[in-house]
């Protein structure tokens, strides 16, 4: 029965497709009107939001096959078509990096002197992990180091790199600047600025860099803990004023404290750092009449 099948289908010019299972039906046409190339079925709703970050169960690499490539989202960077001024196109929630008024990085020039309320910092040594995450090398930290600062208490998440300083004092950039990311209860953010001046090895940065894992976005636990406070200048003294992340999505309301006295790292401590990262600092933003405070 089936050979007779076979033979009918041949004398109607039918084609047959792959089996089931391969995602082909079978039509029979033709030979004029045929395909060139079976058909497929149309792809379950499922499938279109598998890696879309709404529940779907698909692994990452797995939803990654199923997107085609032009529904990948476009990545930011420093330098390129999607540089800096890019990057308020680039996606719907990154649009604050174009339209914003308050944005970070700034130079900080005449800044109003007062007797600011000292940062108090509450940093003990703590273990850490190192990661370099395709922007910066960042290291995350467990619970237990914090600052208090105009009444508020925030806790210390992670701080991170760039090269050059993204900051500016005066009009003068240095060579690195370590950001240290706080976060208070409610959420907001606040961000001690440390400027890096080229001098003497630094040995908590080469601690960091022991550290460096060997993959990126991979976070690797160090052997070895941290005490932050050797990452603070002597002088505690520092500007401050109201900006926004320095990265997409550029939110803004991110209280800035940027020390006044820069901390020293050595010119191979710099060049471990720019064999990574050559550059990955945001151009300067306008102060749009912002308050800056200087601490005396």
């Amino acid at each position: 029965m089936d050979e007779l099948r076979e033979r009918l289908a041949a004398r109607l010019g039918a084609t047959k497709a792959p089996e089931a299972k391969s995602g082909y039906v079978l039509r029979v046409t033709n030979k004029s009107e045929a395909p060139s190339e079976p058909v497929r079925r149309a792809a379950p709703k499922a499938a279109e939001h598998a890696g879309d970050g709404h529940g779907g169960h698909a692994s990452p690499g797995v939803a990654a096959q199923l997107l085609p490539h032009a529904a990948h989202d476009p990545h930011w960077a420093y330098e390129g078509v999607n540089g800096p001024q890019a990057w308020g196109a680039l996606k719907p929630e990154f649009a604050t990096c174009a339209s914003g008024q308050r944005q970070s990085p700034i130079d900080i020039r005449d800044g109003i002197p007062l007797e600011l309320q000292p940062i108090e910092f509450a940093y003990i040594p703590t273990g850490f992990s190192v990661i370099d995450n395709g922007h910066t090398v960042q290291v995350n930290l467990p619970q237990g180091n914090s600052i208090s600062v105009q009444g508020k208490r925030f806790e210390l998440l992670q701080f991170h790199f760039h090269r050059p300083s993204e900051e500016r004092i005066n009009g003068r950039q240095f060579d690195m600047v370590v950001h240290l990311v706080h976060k208070d209860l409610d959420g907001r953010l606040a961000v001690v600025a440390v400027m890096l001046d080229r001098g003497t090895a630094h040995p908590l940065i080469q601690a960091v860099w022991n550290a460096l894992p060997l993959e990126k976005g991979v976070a690797e636990p160090a052997p070895t803990a941290l005490d932050l406070n050797q990452l603070l200048p002597k002088d505690r003294r520092y500007y401050t004023y109201m900006g926004s992340l320095t990265t997409p999505p550029c939110s803004e309301g991110v209280l800035w404290m940027v020390m006044k006295e820069p901390v020293q790292l050595s010119p191979q401590q710099i060049g471990i750092f720019a064999r990574l990262y050559p550059m990955n600092a945001r151009p300067i933003q306008k102060t749009a009449g912002r308050m800056i405070k200087e601490g005396q």
